[in-house]
């Protein structure tokens, strides 16, 4: 899909327009006398975009948001804190915001749910009842997945950095200990993970580090359990032209079918083993596998492998009745055809906002809204280097229907075959400049 500057502007203007339509088109005003209580579990991107268009669109919904930090950071772009590009505290956001819209923020741990009575219990006895449950808790990591890893090591040798804060400080600061020619290994676990094109970013981000840090000879070797990737033609085209791609030059990818999978790591030797080969690193950044938050996982919430299941048309959890999961915890599209929900940050909010749109109409005797799922996702690969990839889905007979018409990718190259020819590098640059612009709208959106 080839898109010209202005086109593409006006495209992910109009598909702002989509995501939103299902919310807007709900009338104001309550037709139950009594309040609803909602309690929001998490306050990422889609916990706090649920609470936040709760109370936008109906002031009469008593909204509780439970999280156990008091202050949050994003990962959409944390990758570029490892490159100095950006400073973590751009990532981070409190929720004082959110409460001066209505909603009351419980800063605690969830430890249990109670369908059957309708209630939420947190780890210092305190409970809360609701009329709807939004369980949106990330995701948490299968660590003895691969041998020789644990959360402590992870916290303090070998950080995984994939949910941004401390590890991702460690994992900076372990990039600038590194020598000048010194080995950045990534081992990528099966998906689906969370920003499934994340990992790619970072080797990019790396690669800049040592590329403008006098570590012109490093080498940064991603092994990956997967035989492909979100955005490939992209990255490599982009790794090829700044750093140099494949044996000789910085970055180098294995697949998972050529023996990129990561079984085993030792932190002591910094050796890690797939089942071909062994390698050593000067830093080792193991990402583990990813399943549904533990809250969802303890709440019985999980049916589809280590997912939540939910329904297409409101993401009501296929096990719980008024039990709502948004966000990385769930699983929906076309898996089989590769067109499952991408696990980002815009597809949380985007769920948010059919969930508070659907509890809206609910609690008011109105009819469901029709929703509309978009999700919109930005590498940057240098200062002036950035693509992006955007997703559309519709319901449609009880099922998400991917539409492949209003969803599109940033383009390789103008033109095909002989005729192809690189695109400009201006238009890198005008993206990467809109990928700062979309995470600074994604959080005012989600936390203000």
């Amino acid at each position: 899909m080839t898109m010209n500057n202005v086109d593409r502007r006006s495209f992910l203007k109009g598909l702002s327009a989509v995501a939103g339509a299902s919310i807007l088109c709900v009338p104001q005003g309550r037709a139950a006398s009594a309040k609803a209580q909602v309690v929001v579990v998490g306050g990422g991107f889609g916990g706090a975009s649920v609470a936040k268009y709760l109370r936008l669109l109906d002031p009469g919904i008593e909204v509780t948001l439970i999280e156990r930090e008091t202050r949050y950071t994003a990962c959409p772009l944390s990758n570029e804190v490892l490159s100095d590009s950006r400073d973590i505290k751009s990532l981070q956001t409190g929720y004082e915001r959110l409460s001066r819209r209505g909603v009351r923020f419980v800063h605690g741990e969830v430890t249990g749910i109670d369908p059957a009575g309708k209630k939420v219990s947190t780890a210092d006895g305190q409970t809360f009842s609701y009329d709807a449950l939004v369980v949106s808790p990330g995701v948490d990591f299968n660590y003895s997945a691969i041998v020789g890893l644990t959360p402590e090591i992870a916290d303090t040798r070998l950080p995984h950095a994939w949910k941004a804060g401390a590890q991702t400080l460690l994992l900076k600061k372990q990039l600038a200990a590194m020598p000048d020619n010194g080995r950045f290994i990534i081992a990528v676990p099966k998906g689906p993970l969370r920003c499934p094109p994340g990992p790619y970013e970072r080797a990019a981000q790396v690669a800049m580090y040592c590329k403008h840090h006098g570590k012109q000879k490093a080498k940064v070797l991603i092994l990956d359990s997967n035989d492909s990737f979100s955005k490939r033609g992209l990255f490599e085209q982009a790794w090829k032209a700044l750093y140099g791609y494949g044996p000789g030059g910085m970055i180098e990818w294995v697949s998972g079918s050529s023996g990129g999978a990561v079984e085993e790591v030792n932190a002591d030797t910094m050796i890690c083993r797939t089942g071909f080969d062994e390698h050593k690193a000067d830093v080792l950044n193991v990402i583990p596998p990813h399943h549904a938050g533990k809250i969802a996982k303890t709440a019985g919430l999980v049916n589809s492998g280590v997912w939540c299941g939910v329904k297409p048309d409101n993401m009501e959890s296929t096990v719980h009745k008024d039990v709502y999961v948004i966000g990385d915890s769930c699983i929906g599209g076309e898996i089989a055809s590769g067109n499952a929900f991408p696990k980002s940050a815009h597809m949380a909010n985007s769920q948010a906002k059919v969930v508070a749109a659907s509890l809206v109409a609910k609690f008011n005797a109105l009819p469901a809204p029709i929703p509309t799922y978009t999700n919109t996702c930005y590498s940057v690969v240098d200062h002036d280097w950035g693509f992006s990839v955007v997703h559309l889905y519709r319901v449609e007979g009880n099922q998400w229907i991917y539409v492949k018409e209003g969803s599109g990718i940033s383009p390789v190259n103008f033109g095909v075959g002989k005729d192809a020819k690189p695109v400009p590098r201006t238009y890198r640059k005008i993206e990467a400049q809109y990928a700062a612009g979309w995470l600074n709208n994604l959080m005012a959106d989600a936390f203000s």
